[in-house]
């Protein structure tokens, strides 16, 4: 597998190996030991699948406390993925990495903890796979606003349909207080 690194360190694009021939393909989407040597080391505690169409905008979220890491991959169609550093006191703070993700490229996306993660169907629909290292907590879930300027995001669909949860998200500003902090490694 090919590991890149992206502008913000920590989140890591992925790209497996795939064996194909006349007959299909195959890949591995998780190996243990090979994603720990290109340093996603987390243990993984739930998978999520969601199918989504066309325009639907899922996002930003996060979980303070009690932080998510997500590995992140469309199996079918493609998406815009997005992760936004929000660690208080990180040096990337506000910024994000914007990635296309689709049944062709076989990219996943690794967004670590203390980064608001979304993302935006461009495809007819997309399935949407992810692991995550923490078990999904509603009462710690947050809702980053999706086009909040601070954040200058491009997500490439002027009118995206967004549930009534991630309408009412909060700017980046009044969050401020509901964020986790900076580690430096």
């Amino acid at each position: 597998m090919n590991v890149i690194k992206t502008a913000i360190p920590g989140v890591l694009i992925v790209e497996p190996k795939l064996f194909g021939d006349a007959r299909g393909f195959f890949m591995e989407l998780y190996h243990e030991e090979r994603y720990a040597g290109s340093g996603i080391a987390q243990r993984f505690v739930q998978d999520n699948l969601s199918r989504s169409a066309q325009g639907v905008l899922r996002g930003l979220h996060i979980q303070n406390p009690r932080p998510q890491g997500k590995l992140v991959t469309v199996l079918r169609g493609s998406v815009l993925d997005v992760a936004v550093d929000v660690r208080a006191g990180s040096p990337t703070f506000g910024r994000h990495v914007a990635v296309e993700l689709n049944g062709e490229n076989r990219r996943q996306l690794w967004v670590p903890r203390g980064f608001a993660h979304g993302f935006v169907v461009r495809s007819e629909t997309a399935d949407f796979f992810y692991k995550c290292d923490e078990f999904y907590s509603p009462a710690n879930e947050h809702v980053l606003r999706w086009n909040d300027p601070q954040l200058a995001i491009d997500w490439g669909c002027a009118s995206p349909i967004v549930s009534p949860r991630d309408s009412d998200g909060v700017t980046l500003k009044h969050l401020a207080e509901r964020l986790p902090l900076y580690e430096r490694a």
